[in-house]
């Protein structure tokens, strides 16, 4: 009897070491606590003399549930791929067309620079009609520096034109003659409107003798002789791509200019001529320059047309306040620019001028005393020309 109570004694522990081992088991395989539960008390049915109370479980539950899902194999790998040892290969790479553009600092200026010749030329041989051969040829070069940055804009320009034309039997001529300058300084109080507070200065005049042909001995004009300068302030309508320029100043100064002291004392182009006794024997020279305050109003204005045609126009009107307020000034040039190519260009101009102080048709008595000294006429010139034009 006692053998038999030790093997029933021995019996117990070992099944209370199974349930402990089944229980961890269970707890490590992330049981629910309900279920966890539902063991103990089956372990305190095989065991009952054991008080469930005393017994310790040394461990921890993790209420975590990992799910391990299986990777896919990759099924078709293409035969071209080296997985292992992967080639660029530049084979099928083509050459840039053009070379690729270097990096450039932003710069707030805008360069124009452009030279241009026009050419005519008439020949006769054995020609019944009749005519002279003739050569004209007509030279021009402009160059601008504009600068735009926010609220200042500063426009600079430069134009020079000179023309000669040769005919049969006679001496070379001139048909054209300028030299102009012009800057404008503009402000404004935003980048939305495009009205600007404005300071222009311009200057004009031409470089050589002018004859009124074929009297060569008396020129009529020479340089600074006249010159014309303009300083002035007020405002300006610029639109953003500057194709339309109107400048408005109700205070200008304009000076003419005219250093040739023969030219002078005869009181050419307006300046005070000078003061001669009964004799005609000059008692104070004439003067050089001429001062006069007034309204200036000018406009450039350039436009497509059509296709490989523009159209460029200016317009400058100026009155002045002291000596005949209302009588206007008018200079006014219009262009039209047919292109051919990159480098062929046709130009269709006229140029009108009128100035109540250039005088024609002046009339002189036999003893060189001027008996009318004649009157201010409209002074028309039409260009017509095919040349080279080149543009950097």
């Amino acid at each position: 009897m006692r053998h038999n109570h030790h093997l029933s004694y021995l019996f117990s522990i070992f099944l209370f070491c199974l349930g402990i081992f089944h229980l961890s088991a269970q707890e490590n395989d992330s049981i629910p606590n309900n279920q966890h539960s539902q063991k103990t008390d089956s372990i305190a049915i095989l065991i009952p003399e054991i008080a469930l109370d005393s017994i310790v479980i040394d461990t921890t539950i993790v209420d975590t549930v990992v799910i391990r899902k299986t990777q896919e194999k990759i099924k078709n790998i293409p035969r071209s791929v080296d997985l292992m040892n992967p080639v660029i290969s530049f084979k099928r790479t083509k050459a840039l067309g053009d070379k690729p553009n270097n990096f450039k600092v932003p710069s707030f200026w805008t360069n124009v620079n452009q030279l241009g010749i026009n050419f005519s030329e008439v020949a006769f041989v054995n020609w019944n009609a009749g005519g002279n051969n003739s050569i004209s040829a007509l030279g021009k070069a402009k160059f601008e520096r504009n600068y735009k940055f926010r609220y200042i804009q500063w426009d600079n320009y430069m134009e020079m034109s000179y023309g000669l034309n040769i005919q049969e039997n006679q001496k070379i001529r001139k048909t054209d003659d300028s030299f102009r300058v012009s800057s404008t300084f503009g402000f404004q109080r935003d980048t939305i409107s495009n009205w600007y507070y404005s300071v222009k200065a311009n200057f004009n005049t031409q470089f050589s003798n002018g004859y009124k042909y074929p009297n060569r001995d008396n020129p009529i004009s020479r340089f600074m002789a006249p010159g014309y300068s303009f300083l002035g302030a007020g405002t300006s309508y610029i639109t953003k791509d500057q194709r339309f320029n109107l400048y408005i100043s109700p205070f200008t100064q304009k000076v003419t200019f005219v250093l040739d002291e023969e030219l002078a004392n005869k009181g050419a182009f307006g300046v005070q001529k000078a003061v001669t006794d009964a004799e005609g024997n000059i008692i104070e020279e004439g003067k050089r320059t001429q001062i006069e305050f007034g309204f200036l109003v000018t406009n450039q204005w350039q436009t497509v047309l059509m296709k490989n045609t523009n159209l460029k126009n200016r317009l400058s009107l100026y009155t002045d306040y002291l000596r005949n307020f209302g009588n206007i000034d008018v200079d006014w040039e219009m262009t039209i620019d047919l292109r051919v190519n990159k480098y062929i260009l046709t130009s269709i101009g006229t140029h009108i001028i009128y100035d109540d102080d250039i005088l024609f048709d002046e009339q002189t008595n036999d003893e060189g005393i001027v008996t009318n000294p004649g009157r201010p006429k409209i002074q028309f010139k039409q260009l017509l020309g095919v040349g080279v034009s080149y543009a950097f």
